[in-house]
């Protein structure tokens, strides 16, 4: 099995059962939240951040351009292209 897909099945399972204590909190808390959801769920941003750390990559930006858009696009069908505010 593919070393991305094995990182996201743990984060995945992690993520099923903490989200749902995490949302009990915060609808106890006066904080308000952005309800919008995105179009990655967490375990898919949590997983792109531990494949960054886990790349050698010095630069997010670059980690996303050359290895995220170019290979593993197909493991995140929500991904989005990047444009920066500045380059």
């Amino acid at each position: 099995m593919d070393t991305i897909l094995l990182i996201f099945c743990a984060i995945d399972d992690f993520c099923k059962e903490f989200e749902p204590r995490w949302e009990q909190r915060l609808s106890g808390s006066s904080l308000k939240r952005r309800r919008r959801r995105g179009e990655l769920c967490l375990s898919e941003v949590m997983t792109i951040m531990v494949g960054f750390h886990l790349s050698g990559y010095r630069t997010f930006k670059h980690y996303y351009l050359n290895d995220l858009l170019k290979y593993q696009r197909p493991h995140f069908p929500g991904l989005v292209s990047y444009h920066p505010l500045w380059s």
